[in-house]
């Protein structure tokens, strides 16, 4: 074997096991100030967390001790058992966070077994808790706790973790991509035993989801749309374009419809998945945006003939709710952004893509006016070509003086 390629290999390894012996390390050898003592202790695989615990067979109980490093008085941290399921729904949950008062407040919350919507408030677990308290200490939360497991039960459990921020004394819905939607796993009190969670499948899942509702409305009610408005107002001013703008409008329009309805279907089966409350404004405008987009197809569909009487207040509806939708959907656009958390070069490649159809609609706005302009003086020349009136006076005076 090549000399470099050893030497190579042998200095990965010592550093690799320096690594996991420090990281073991700062699991087993800490000393906590209360001076409590635990018989065993895993380090969590993300989110620089470590669980201490002391099974104790005579009464079915643990009493543990859940670290989370890393964050700040301004976070709340949390730490979950889920006794007849997995992940987050049902999950028993260990809570912690630094109140309105100053005081590390710990409590027990549990999560509804059919849906994600909480805000992790206080109530009694589906077991005994007599014990919980916390404390800040060096950018590290500490909840500790004694559970009475739940009788006849195994000591084989799910469990996840999650830190978010606080704001006032409402706890902010955690971050939805990288390790706090890897922060689950399994772990055995009897044992000693913690493995890792699978790899994310219903978190990569919902994520995917996300991504594609992401991806289908931005393109449609964000893009589409506002490129439908763009055919209608500047290519009809061309005569050659006549009807083709309309067809170019109509196509663009009800294709940015279909794809938005099926956005919108993603949507609400994301909606029920989503914890809190976070995208009350996101969900509502997408209501209100399907509910319009569907009045503009309708609307089509009973459009009147251009010399019908009724026409003028025809035009005034479908301009007012086709510019309400626009604006509505770059707005709901960015607020989707923002509940995809941490999506910021999709973000940044939206706010191009309206710069450019800004402008685009600026330069033809110019460039329509001055083709209408040139077509009225040069309708007026051609019908006085002496440029006076019927009594010798320009075209724009009254006939008598």
């Amino acid at each position: 074997m090549d000399n470099k390629l050893l030497t190579s290999l042998v200095f990965s390894s010592i550093l690799l096991t320096l690594f996991t012996s420090t990281y073991a390390q700062n699991c087993s050898s800490h000393l906590f100030r209360n001076n409590n003592i635990f018989a065993t202790c895993n380090p969590l695989p993300v989110l620089n967390c470590f669980l201490h615990w002391t099974y104790h067979s005579a009464n079915h109980t643990v009493d543990l001790a859940y670290r989370h490093g890393g964050v700040t008085d301004s976070d709340w941290v949390a730490w979950a058992l889920n006794i007849g399921g997995s992940r987050m729904l049902g999950a028993q949950c260990l809570v912690a966070f630094r109140n309105s008062s100053g005081q590390i407040h710990a409590y027990t919350s549990p999560i509804s077994p059919s849906s994600y919507q909480t805000q992790l408030r206080e109530a009694p677990l589906s077991f005994r808790v007599p014990r919980i308290a916390a404390e800040f200490t060096n950018n590290e939360m500490i909840i500790f706790a004694t559970l009475e497991l739940p009788s006849g039960s195994s000591t084989s459990f799910n469990q996840v973790w999650q830190n978010g921020q606080v704001s006032g004394q409402s706890l902010v819905i955690h971050r939805q991509s990288g390790d706090n939607m890897r922060s689950f796993g399994t772990i055995d009190f009897a044992n000693g035993q913690t493995s890792a969670g699978a790899g994310g499948d219903s978190a990569s899942s919902r994520q995917r989801r996300r991504n594609t509702h992401g991806v289908l409305n931005a393109i449609s009610w964000g893009v589409m749309m506002p490129m439908g408005a763009v055919f209608a107002r500047y290519l009809k001013v061309f005569k050659s374009a006549n009807p083709a703008w309309f067809y170019l409008h109509v196509a663009c329009q009800t294709s940015a419809y279909a794809v938005g309805v099926a956005g919108w279907g993603t949507g609400l089966k994301l909606g029920s998945d989503s914890v809190g409350i976070k995208f009350n404004t996101h969900r509502n405008i997408g209501i209100t945006l399907f509910c319009l987009g569907t009045l503009q197809v309708f609307a089509l569909l009973l459009r009147p003939k251009p010399d019908h009487k009724y026409r003028l207040y025809w035009n005034i509806y479908h301009h007012t709710i086709g510019y309400t939708v626009i604006i509505l959907s770059i707005i709901n656009v960015f607020e989707g952004f923002d509940a995809l958390n941490g999506q910021k070069n999709w973000k940044r490649a939206y706010i191009g893509v309206i710069i450019a159809l800004g402008a685009i609609a600026v330069l033809l706005e110019a460039f329509t006016w001055f083709i209408v302009i040139k077509r009225k003086k040069t309708s007026v020349s051609d019908k006085y070509p002496n440029g006076n009136g019927a009594n010798g006076v320009n075209a724009y005076a009254n006939r008598e003086v």
